[in-house]
């Protein structure tokens, strides 16, 4: 029965997640990237409107070792701000290295994905940058995949791989990468008990969660929550999340708001939402209940921005990565496993080469963004030096050359 429900919440969880990866997508244009179809790939991505990114060094691009071989970028969810963000570096990057680029959306459906990952590993494309495939398909799908294109290269983003047993697998020369879930959830309360509650031994979270083996990068970011667990630094009241998953955010307000009504005032310290979609659903009870209780979350988007710099906001900060950088550094590892230099390929969390890698993370404060006109894109103004440092890119003599680090 636990595993019929939960390849059920795993059904649900693609039209849940509906946060930053797909509530802020921008309004239909001439410019936007389209969805992938199922009759043929996508339009490319036009990423005309977007900041400009810093231009590769000029140069001859045909000295590059992968010189005119094709990449996509295959997204299985909707083009909002942050992906479009991945997208505009990810196509940077590739450019400098010499390499034609398009930018496939799918717009939530894993039936879209999937195909579209076919069409175009089937139209002769050299390396393929997937992101958010199903960690019920990605592994079968992937792994029949390559038997039928051995040449073909593939990285990975947030695309865990189970096989049929519900076992974590690797697919040979397939490299993985991820946010570090782990550090969101510890640099989050790391700002709860240092900023917030610098005097208090133990914080009081209301926890805002869904799991374990909902979707990994909850169980992930769980790992982080439970070290403040274990080393006494906070308790946790209770434990929420949504009631319907098909209507998160609302579902959110509605458990929020039941739930604080059970407690009195100095019961709850702060509240810690493993998702910004979940949060803002929090941030609904808290203002609508006139609650004065500090909220954080995992992940941005340009609405979380603005609720955290209202005023008398309760939303503290955000927890994230650099999603320009995560484009970049996608696509530097795709082209290092095309040019067959996976010794190149670095984690940046343990500075040694791995096919499973983890994302540095970032927190944004309340303060970071109260100025106004901040939003995701400019976000390396106000953010620390941390949020713009470059060091852990991966790179090789060549790409040095043509890209300038």
């Amino acid at each position: 029965m636990k595993k019929i429900i939960a390849l059920l919440l795993a059904a649900t969880f693609t039209f849940a997640m509906a946060g930053c990866g797909g509530g802020s997508a921008p309004a239909p244009s001439s410019s936007a990237p389209a969805p992938a179809s199922s009759a043929a790939p996508a339009a490319p991505a036009d990423n005309s409107s977007a900041p400009e990114a810093p231009a590769a060094p000029a140069g001859d691009t045909s000295t590059s070792p992968l010189a005119g071989k094709k990449v996509a970028y295959i997204m299985q969810m909707a083009p909002s701000d942050i992906f479009q963000m991945w997208s505009e570096y990810a196509q940077k990057t590739a450019e400098g290295l010499g390499m034609e680029y398009k930018a496939f959306f799918c717009n939530g459906s894993d039936t879209t994905w999937q195909d579209t990952v076919s069409q175009c590993a089937a139209s002769g494309y050299d390396g393929l940058l997937l992101s958010h495939g199903g960690q019920n398909y990605a592994y079968t799908f992937l792994t029949d995949l390559l038997k039928q294109y051995p040449d073909l290269k593939i990285a990975t983003f947030d695309t865990p791989f189970k096989d049929n047993n519900g076992e974590t697998q690797k697919i040979e020369g397939v490299t993985q990468f991820f946010q570090q879930d782990a550090q969101f959830a510890e640099l989050l309360l790391q700002y709860i008990c240092d900023d917030l509650y610098p005097d208090k031994e133990t914080v009081n979270i209301l926890k805002v969660w869904v799991g374990p083996n909902f979707n990994s990068p909850f169980d992930r970011r769980q790992v982080g929550y439970e070290k403040y667990e274990n080393e006494g630094k906070i308790k946790t009241v209770e434990t929420i999340g949504p009631s319907d998953f098909n209507n998160a955010e609302a579902s959110m307000t509605d458990v929020t708001t039941a739930t604080l009504a059970k407690y009195k005032e100095g019961d709850i310290d702060a509240i810690w939402c493993c998702y910004d979609l979940y949060a803002s659903g929090v941030y609904t009870a808290l203002t609508q209940g006139n609650y004065k209780i500090p909220m954080v979350s995992v992940d941005i988007c340009n609405a979380d921005i603005d609720k955290m710099a209202a005023a008398d906001s309760p939303w503290k900060a955000c927890a994230t990565t650099n999603w320009y950088y995560n484009g970049e550094f996608g696509m530097r590892v795709l082209a290092l496993e095309m040019a067959n230099e996976y010794d190149k390929i670095i984690d940046p969390m343990t500075k040694q080469a791995s096919d499973w890698l983890e994302l540095p993370t970032n927190v944004v404060s309340q303060d970071m963004v109260s100025g106004g006109s901040v939003n995701v894109t400019n976000l390396d103004i106000v953010a620390g030096p941390t949020y713009s440092d470059r060091s852990y890119m991966p790179t090789t003599d060549w790409m040095t050359a043509l890209l300038g680090d």
